[in-house]
């Protein structure tokens, strides 16, 4: 197996990118394939005694993309990019997975147009894993929907139960709904239909979800669109950040709150362990034609090491393969709400018409206006 790996992506990038490369060469023995600068690359691979011995190729890439670029712009003007070259060999099936902590907005650009769509899939999304009360569960879309149609809030929740149920090892995963009420009327129209179609689906949906359940474990999967679910990340993460300076700030007040601290700390690093994002690596963009998985932009070595290792992880366990047996065995959940909503642009048509004619049988003056216009 080898896996693409953006050499030239993320806020330290390609040093910590390449150290990482070389730490998961190392420790799982998975071929590296890294893509950018080959001078820049290199010479950071030949900082390392065992270069030689270890299964890591470089393919070099002329185009850089800055963090801060458009998507769009980049789409258009690097198509010779580390992100567009990596994707491409997966697409050529020269390797197995790709990975990257570059500009998210390109990863996912570039992949969407590179690798496809898997077929049943109208966009992909984001799966991002986050730590609970009940252990691991997994939101998604965390981002790369703004705007999701009710077909595809239905599609994010069959492709994450098919993650937790193979990648996070839940038998029967619990599917949740994030809306504002738990109550099935509760949302907007997009999610009370979305929440009609999951529960008529195959996986075992528990029906809404409140923010508050999130972190109390009482789902396993969370489904929401990429507007919704990055808020809430982003809210959460700033969250951690503002607790973690709290405590430090109360643990150095005095000589008996640094011993408590210093009697704790085994279990603040505990803590600290399963909810730090770099354990994980990265997120899976789910619903392409091929596995990719989207860093953190500030990725440290261990973290690109433990996101190469899930790709290696998604390949093996054949992620896209369930997705595509979960999005055919609820086809005709699919077809009944698409009829259903051609129904109901009919009705709606139907409805409005009849009433236009009723209003100009009541005043004729209606009529010739029509007519004028």
């Amino acid at each position: 197996m080898k896996i693409v790996v953006d050499a030239m992506g993320g806020d330290h990038a390609p040093e910590a990118v390449v150290e990482g490369a070389v730490l998961a060469a190392r420790e799982y023995g998975v071929g590296v394939i890294l893509t950018g600068l080959s001078d820049r690359v290199e010479a950071e691979l030949s900082k390392y005694e065992d270069r030689d011995e270890l299964p890591i190729e470089v393919v070099h890439a002329e185009d850089v993309v800055e963090m801060h670029e458009s998507p769009a712009k980049v789409l258009r003007g690097k198509k010779k990019s580390s992100i567009k070259v990596g994707l491409q060999l997966v697409k050529d099936e020269s390797a197995a997975a790709f990975v990257s902590a570059g500009n998210t907005g390109a990863v996912l650009a570039f992949s969407t147009f590179t690798l496809r769509p898997l077929k049943g899939v109208d966009r992909p999304a984001i799966a991002i894993q986050l730590p609970t009360l009940k252990g691991p569960a997994i939101l998604l879309d965390a981002g790369a929907n703004v705007d999701c149609k009710t077909i595809q809030l239905f599609q994010f929740g069959i492709m994450g139960h098919s993650f937790a149920k193979y990648i996070l090892g839940k038998d029967t995963p619990d599917v949740g709904l994030l809306s504002i009420g738990e109550e099935d009327s509760k949302g907007n129209e997009v999610t009370r239909e979305a929440f009609q179609m999951l529960k008529s689906s195959h996986i075992k949906f528990i029906g809404n979800l409140e923010g508050k359940e999130v972190y109390r474990g009482n789902a396993d999967v969370i489904v929401c669109d990429g507007f919704i679910g990055n808020v809430a990340l982003k809210i959460s993460e700033s969250l951690a950040e503002m607790i973690g300076t709290n405590l430090k700030q109360l643990f150095m007040t005095n000589w008996r709150t640094k011993l408590g601290y210093f009697l704790l700390k085994p279990h603040f690093m505990e803590f600290k362990k399963s909810v730090d994002y770099s354990e994980t690596g990265g997120a899976p963009l789910l619903g392409v034609n091929g596995v990719c998985i989207i860093a953190h932009g500030s990725s440290s070595p261990k973290a690109i090491k433990n996101a190469i290792n899930r790709a290696r992880e998604l390949v093996e366990k054949k992620m896209n393969e369930h997705i595509r047996e979960g999005i055919e065995q609820n086809l005709a959940v699919s077809k009944e709400s698409f009829w259903k909503q051609i129904k109901s642009i009919a009705f709606t048509s139907e409805t409005e018409e009849n009433a236009d004619n009723a209003a100009k049988e009541t005043d004729p003056s209606l009529e010739n206006k029509s007519k004028q216009n």
